[in-house]
């Protein structure tokens, strides 16, 4: 390994280490980690400091990272828990964010602030729900009403914006790019179907006589999967992120829960110990820091972009989850499937390689997700309050609610 190379990655491991040690350190406002990461990233990059660089292993190590976020953004989404009402009214809000969103991004392309329409639009529609799933699970209201809402939301907005990223903004045509997909989707669904087959009791020994030992076999067997889906989706054009959404959910459907309880320590350590991290350090050094504060007016289109999250990806969960919970409980969806940044790093490149994205939106754009990253969850969780956790408020304020939707 090149001596820069080795020089790199001991900085970026570091960045990575000390992020949830500042996370640590401001407890009391609950930043998440993520937020450091990209600031440490920033700060380590050609931009600032100069410490760390990227080349050919950095990038793989950031691909591979960006993978293993989506991988970890499926297996985290268990549809028997979700099916029903929270998945029917993330879609419905999906799709009302964007029409929304293509409406706002014509409007910015007549006015000449954007050079297209679609790249715009799309990007508005995103939720990070790879950044919240930890955030939920930290807070313990993943099983809660309010969580699984929140995660049938995030589901469709991180879902959503890949599949139209694939059709809409790919190589070929839009008809080309559809057959493709409804092909990966085709090969996928069969996997899944291989994989939620009882298993024989060998395999199944096996599996779990290797999982004990240092050859991890279970852990190495869902690596080959995840490489393997994204080959094929990369094969057919498709975006790689695809492949790593669909492995994570048919690992999930193949596994029994306590297989899945078994399997999450090991995932874990290797997404959101390493990989996932590395994305997002490497994401804060290829971040055109300079252009954000020596330009004036890619400055002031940061608020623009974020208020537009708010408008796009928040406002329709006001009235789609107006019969379902009270208004706090919407405005808290509402604002935190608003945080976007993964899907925007993505959206942006692409459109910077395409030359469909102007290079002020696009720094922009990733300024105001990374904003969000850091604003939305605390005003979001602090909107939710106790009653995201399944406590029921002191005073009824849910206007509109169904009791029956206690018993999700």
């Amino acid at each position: 390994m090149p001596y820069g190379t080795a020089v790199s990655l001991f900085v970026i491991a570091l960045a990575v280490a000390i992020a949830p040690l500042c996370s640590e350190a401001l407890g009391r406002w609950r930043i998440p980690s993520v937020l450091f990461e990209l600031l440490l990233g920033i700060l380590i990059g050609p931009e600032v400091l100069g410490w760390a660089s990227t080349g050919p292993f950095v990038d793989g190590l950031d691909a591979l990272g960006l993978s293993f976020l989506f991988f970890m953004a499926g297996y985290e989404i268990d549809f028997s828990r979700l099916r029903g009402a929270p998945l029917k009214l993330g879609v419905v809000g999906w799709l009302a964010s964007l029409a929304l969103g293509l409406g706002v991004g014509l409007v910015l392309l007549l006015t000449n602030f954007a050079i297209s329409s679609l790249l715009v639009g799309l990007a508005l529609t995103t939720t990070a729900l790879g950044t919240l799933l930890p955030m939920l699970r930290d807070r313990h209201m993943l099983e809660s009403p309010f969580g699984k809402l929140l995660v049938a939301a995030g589901t469709a907005g991180e879902f959503g914006p890949v599949v139209a990223v694939t059709v809409l903004l790919g190589a070929a045509s839009p008809a080309a790019e559809t057959a493709l997909l409804v092909l990966f989707v085709v090969l996928a669904i069969g996997v899944a179907f291989l994989a939620a087959r009882p298993q024989p009791p060998r395999v199944m020994e096996t599996l779990q006589r290797h999982l004990g030992t240092s050859t991890q076999l279970p852990v190495r067997i869902v690596l080959l999967l995840i490489t393997g889906l994204v080959l094929v989706a990369s094969s057919l054009s498709l975006e790689v992120l695809l492949g790593a959404f669909a492995a994570g959910l048919i690992v999930r459907i193949a596994f029994t829960e306590g297989q899945a309880e078994a399997m999450q320590p090991r995932l874990e350590s290797i997404g959101f110990g390493f990989l996932i991290p590395v994305f997002f350090v490497v994401s804060g050094m290829q971040f055109h820091a300079r252009e954000l504060f020596t330009n004036v007016s890619t400055l002031e289109r940061v608020p623009i972009f974020l208020g537009l999250f708010l408008l796009v990806r928040g406002a329709p969960a006001l009235l789609v989850y107006v019969r379902t919970v009270g208004w706090r409980q919407r405005a808290a969806i509402g604002v935190l499937q608003s945080t976007a940044l993964p899907l925007l790093v993505v959206i942006t490149q692409i459109g910077l390689d395409t030359h469909h994205m102007l290079p002020v939106n696009a720094t922009a754009l990733v300024g105001a997700g990374m904003v969000s990253v850091l604003a939305f969850p605390l005003l979001g969780f602090a909107l939710a309050g106790r009653e995201a956790e399944g406590v029921p408020p002191a005073t009824d304020d849910r206007d509109g609610y169904d009791p029956a939707f206690d018993q999700l």
